[in-house]
């Protein structure tokens, strides 16, 4: 599933309360979003940590996205957890009942916190920001995305493994976490077409009234590979060229 590449370090399993409700305080501090999946079920459903407490042993997670995913929890079927923080995968399998309240007027599930946590630090690519003048036009399309009409922004920053981009105005409701899609385009000098993507971060910036994802490359050819590594490796070497620049 993973490449050398992608994985500097083997994934640790944490098994400690204090490590397991640290790691759950990071994402619920920073508001990473998670990905929800059921087993035997292939849809992806969006939720965030809205409360983790250690020594109640309590875990919380917010109303799903979409919300017929609720109905599993109903159920009581098992599903897998993953969030992603600064570069490292935190993931976790929730396999008991959760209740389904509300915390300050807004719907949750509640139950234990995990027994045990898989912690993977797999961010080990250069990542090459572009500069203000030099953003990459790039149109995200696919037969997953809602809506009409193809997705058009910006290339913020890219590496071997996955890019930032940035798109005016709110697009979240046109987007799933999670979902592959097929038709990502990247104009010149990068010049991709028709390359599959993973989303894997998506987030409205109210103030500035624009929306950044982050995508992971998704079973590339070779041609598109290199053509990334060409481009990031440029990147760096005028990122190096600038910094001696400042001396």
């Amino acid at each position: 599933m993973f490449n050398e590449s992608d994985a500097p370090q083997p994934p640790k399993v944490l098994t400690t309360p204090l490590e397991i409700a640290a790691n759950l305080r990071q994402l619920l501090d920073s508001q990473d979003p998670l990905i929800i999946t059921f087993h035997e079920r292939s849809q992806r459903f969006q939720s965030y940590v809205v409360h983790a407490d250690k020594d109640k042993d309590i875990l919380a997670l917010d109303e799903m996205i979409p919300r017929d995913g609720e109905k599993f929890i109903e159920n009581g079927e098992p599903f897998r957890v993953e969030g992603f923080h600064d570069g490292v995968r935190i993931a976790w399998e929730c396999n008991t009942a959760l209740t389904i309240t509300e915390i300050d007027g807004h719907r949750c599930y509640r139950g234990p916190l995990p027994s045990e946590m898989t912690y993977h630090q797999r961010r080990s690519a250069f990542r090459a920001a572009l500069k203000l003048s030099q953003l990459v036009e790039v149109i995200f399309d696919g037969t997953h995305l809602k809506g009409s009409g193809a997705l058009r922004g910006k290339l913020l920053d890219i590496s071997a493994t996955g890019c930032k981009l940035r798109f005016e105005g709110n697009i979240e409701e046109r987007l799933q976490l999670g979902q592959v899609y097929e038709r990502f385009k990247a104009g010149n000098p990068l010049g991709l077409a028709d390359v599959m993507v993973e989303l894997r971060h998506l987030h409205f910036e109210e103030r500035i009234n624009t929306t950044f994802a982050g995508v992971r490359f998704h079973n590339l050819t070779g041609q598109s590979q290199r053509k990334i590594e060409s481009f990031v490796y440029q990147l760096q070497r005028e990122a190096r060229r600038f910094d001696k620049d400042d001396y």
